[in-house]
């Protein structure tokens, strides 16, 4: 699960008390791409106990058993005239994952995965900005690298409406 390279994978550790979110999380998301277009697939998981831990290896976390909960999607089109299209220009956007009321239980973990890509699950993003993707040429599909920040000062996050379990 966390063992793709094309997945950015944060995980809290084990929690202590529950965790109830009831509302919209909300993604603050810096990022740049080598194109001129690219998507974006944001997922906050509960990720359950394991009864048998899996080993941890390079870049692993033992996560045992997910259970997959709001996944949203965004699509980081620089549209704007305005906009910064040169190579890793980093560029903020903000969107909303759907509604939830949820409770992270005590032994769990709150994980967020990011990646720019959900195919085949959605249509391939040619990482060149075209009006309509059905009409992509195939020169328009190149190689792109995608970046996600996290440094103090330029971090991205999710603000989760976390509410009182009492």
């Amino acid at each position: 699960m966390t063992a793709r390279p094309d997945v950015l994978s944060y995980a809290t550790p084990v929690l202590t008390e529950p965790v109830r979110i009831s509302g919209a999380p909300v993604v603050n998301l810096i990022a740049s791409t080598s194109g001129t277009d690219s998507d974006w697939v944001v997922k906050l998981i509960d990720v359950y106990p394991s009864e048998s831990p899996e080993p941890a290896g390079a870049g692993r976390i033992p996560t045992g058993h997910s259970h997959g909960h709001l996944p949203g999607t965004i699509s980081g089109k620089l549209r704007d005239a305005e906009a910064d299209c040169s190579e890793h220009a980093a560029w903020y956007n903000q969107f909303i994952l759907p509604n939830a009321d949820h409770v992270f239980l005590p032994g769990h973990r709150i994980m967020a995965q990011v990646q720019s890509s959900w195919f085949p699950l959605y249509d391939r993003n040619p990482q060149t900005f075209v009006p309509n993707i059905f009409f992509a040429k195939p020169a328009d599909y190149v190689k792109a690298t995608q970046r996600i920040y996290h440094a103090a000062g330029a971090a991205s996050f999710i603000d989760l409406p976390v509410v009182s379990t009492q």
